[in-house]
């Protein structure tokens, strides 16, 4: 069996204890391992559902190592259900809508089907975006994108989205790792509804869609987010990711259909 190799390293400086909820793990891996080390001393994690995993730390470094195999040929994800349905339709804290469907409709209506429609907003966010690291923030929403240009891997995926859902279509992100990704980092791309099975889109055109490794799954990256506060107070110096394909990297035009295990 060939595995993709992925991995990631967070350093955390904590300045008051902290509770942190961390969504780095793979969604289904052949092997794993998961470390956390606080000046010197090693610390367990509370996994919770939806592979996340709560960690209390106290004040110091904390340093969280985690890496995985996952199999290179994977199980297609399960079908659409109509709850799925009802809550990739919804708007959400990054991806309004609500307030986008008088733009998405002058620019995208009339297409012969949805996939047709689905791939039209794809192209155009990757003709008028330009990526630019660092050119957004953690309160900046799809209007906020479309309205400066430019943005990062989560910009290109919240306005893919909502344009979807302005349509119609029902779309939602995952956070995956991504084998090919230069600069390497952690990548979402969005997923829509499409004859009953999930499709996957990455705007960015960054890394081939058939190597990507799913993390989390979510309405927006609100929903994803690598490592979520609770309580106390913490920064992030340094974070290192690795994602490396089990093989040759496949072939990607972004076109067709793909779907993420």
């Amino acid at each position: 069996m060939r595995t993709s190799q992925v991995g990631a390293t967070l350093v955390f400086d904590v300045t008051a204890s902290a509770e942190i909820v961390l969504r780095i793990a793979a969604a289904d891996p052949v092997a794993e391992s998961l470390s956390l080390d606080s000046g010197g001393r090693a610390l367990a994690a509370v996994e919770l559902p939806g592979r996340q995993h709560l960690v209390r730390a106290p004040e110091g470094r904390l340093t969280v190592r985690y890496a995985a195999e996952v199999a290179v040929t994977r199980p297609a994800p399960p079908g659409v259900t109509e709850l799925d349905r009802v809550e990739a339709l919804r708007p959400s804290r990054y991806c309004p809508s609500d307030r986008m469907a008088g733009f998405a409709g002058g620019l995208f209506g009339g297409r012969p089907d949805a996939t047709a429609t689905v791939r039209a907003i794809r192209d155009w966010v990757h003709d008028h975006l330009r990526y630019e690291a660092g050119s957004s923030g953690p309160s900046t929403d799809a209007a906020d994108t479309l309205l400066d240009g430019r943005g990062v891997c989560r910009d290109y995926a919240h306005l893919v989205a909502t344009l979807c859902r302005a349509m119609n279509v029902p779309a939602r992100v995952a956070a995956v790792y991504a084998p090919g990704l230069s600069p390497m980092d952690f990548h979402l791309v969005v997923e829509t509804a499409l004859e009953g099975r999930w499709q996957v889109w990455d705007a960015t055109g960054l890394a081939p869609r058939p190597s990507l490794i799913r993390i989390a799954t979510g309405r927006d990256a609100a929903d994803t987010a690598l490592a979520t506060t609770l309580s106390g107070l913490l920064t992030m110096p340094e974070l290192v990711i690795t994602a490396v394909a089990g093989g040759d990297l496949p072939a990607d035009d972004h076109t067709g259909p793909v779907e993420l295990p």
